[in-house]
C-alpha cells in the first residue's frame, strides 16, 4: 500500500484517519436509510370541510433511529405534521362535496423521510345551509372494558338542527376515534392493559360545529394479554409442498370472546388485501382459518397482519402482526 512507503509514524497515522473516515461514511450511510411508511392509513369525512386521516405506528428503523413525527400529504404537499406518538389527524379547511386523496410519510430522528404510504381517497360530505346551532351534548355514555387492549362505548344520540353527521371519542384532550353519526357505538382498540382511561364523546354536525362533551367516562382495562377485539393465540406457520415446491403460509387464531363484538377479520400480506374470515361466534370448530400460496420465490420476506371489523362498520387497527421469510 502507498502509506507502507512513508517513513516514520505517518503510515499509522494515515492508515488511522482512514479507518476513521471510512467509519465516518459508513455511519452516515445507516443514518441515510429511510424509514418505512405508515401502512393501515383510512381517511374519513367527518364533516363538510373535515377528514379525519389515521394510519399504523411505525417501528424505529434497523439502523437504530426512532421515528420522529409523521406528515401527511394532500396532492404530494404537506398539510399537517404530527409527534410520533400520534397517529391520527383532522385536516380542516377543505371543501365541501370535493374529492381528495391523501399520504402519509415517515419522518426519523436522523432526519430521514419514507416513501409516502398508498393513497387514499375520500369525499367530504355536502354543504350544510347556514348553521351556527351546535349539536346536543351526547348523553348517559357508559360502557365496559373488553379485556386488556379494548373499550365498548355506548351513549345516547344527540339532536341537531341539521344533522349530527360523526361522533367524537375522546381519551382526555386527545381525540382516538371516529364513528358516523347514525352510530352511537364504538370500541376502542389498541390501549394498554391495567391502564385507567377517561373518555368522553363530542357530536359534530356538517358544519363542523361541535357539541358540548359528554358526562366523563372512567375505565380500567384488564391486566395481562388478549381480550377485546383481539384474537388469541394467533398462529402463522411456513411450510414447502413437496411436489409443487411453493410456500404455503397458514393462519389460524381464536376468536375473542367479547359479547360478538368482533364478527370477521381482514388478512394482509404486506400492505396488500389478501381475504376477508369470519372472526367472531360463526367461526367453525372455534377458530379461524386461512391459507396463502407465497409461490416458490426463496428469501422473500413478508410481514402478516390481521385488523378487526368494528360495530361501527368501520375497519379497526392491525391488532396482529408476524413476519416470515421463505426459505430460511
Amino acid at each position: 500500500m502507498p502509506e507502507s512507503r512513508t517513513p516514520g509514524p505517518r503510515p499509522a497515522l494515515l492508515l488511522s484517519c482512514s479507518v476513521i473516515l471510512l467509519a465516518l461514511t459508513a455511519c452516515s450511510s445507516e443514518d441515510e436509510r429511510p424509514p418505512a411508511p405508515p401502512t393501515g392509513v383510512t381517511a374519513q369525512s367527518s364533516s363538510a370541510t373535515t377528514v379525519h386521516v389515521m394510519w399504523k405506528r411505525v417501528k424505529a428503523a434497523k439502523d437504530g433511529e426512532a421515528v420522529a413525527a409523521y406528515e401527511v400529504l394532500q396532492a404530494g404537499k404537506k398539510v399537517k405534521e404530527v409527534d410520533a406518538d400520534r397517529t391520527m389527524v383532522d385536516i380542516a379547511g377543505l371543501n365541501p362535496s370535493a374529492d381528495y386523496e391523501f399520504t402519509v410519510r415517515t419522518r426519523d430522528t436522523g432526519g430521514n423521510y419514507s416513501a409516502p404510504s398508498r393513497k387514499v381517497a375520500v369525499t367530504t360530505l355536502a354543504a350544510p345551509a347556514e348553521d351556527g346551532q351546535p349539536p346536543t351534548r351526547p348523553g348517559r355514555l357508559r360502557g365496559k372494558a373488553n379485556g386488556s387492549r379494548a373499550v365498548d362505548l355506548r351513549w345516547t344520540a344527540s339532536t341537531d338542527d341539521q344533522r349530527v353527521v360523526s361522533y367524537d371519542i375522546y381519551q382526555g384532550d386527545a381525540k382516538m376515534h371516529t364513528v358516523e353519526g347514525a352510530e352511537t357505538r364504538a370500541v376502542l382498540t389498541g390501549l394498554r392493559p391495567g391502564t385507567g382511561y377517561v373518555f368522553t364523546v363530542r357530536a359534530r354536525d356538517a358544519a363542523d360545529n361541535l357539541s358540548p362533551a359528554s358526562a366523563p367516562l372512567r375505565l380500567t382495562t384488564a391486566r395481562g394479554g388478549g381480550g377485546g377485539a383481539e384474537p388469541e393465540d394467533f398462529q402463522v406457520s411456513l411450510r414447502k409442498d413437496t411436489k409443487d415446491k411453493a410456500y404455503y403460509l397458514d393462519l389460524s387464531w381464536t376468536p375473542p370472546r367479547s359479547d360478538g363484538l368482533v364478527a370477521e377479520y381482514q388478512v394482509y400480506l404486506d400492505e396488500v388485501f389478501v381475504t376477508t374470515l369470519a372472526g367472531g361466534d360463526e367461526a367453525r370448530g372455534g377458530r379461524a382459518r386461512h391459507t396463502v400460496n407465497l409461490g416458490t420465490e426463496e428469501g422473500r420476506t413478508y410481514d402478516v397482519r390481521i385488523r378487526p371489523r368494528l360495530p361501527d362498520g368501520t375497519w379497526g387497527a392491525f391488532l396482529m402482526e408476524r413476519t416470515v421469510t421463505t426459505g430460511s
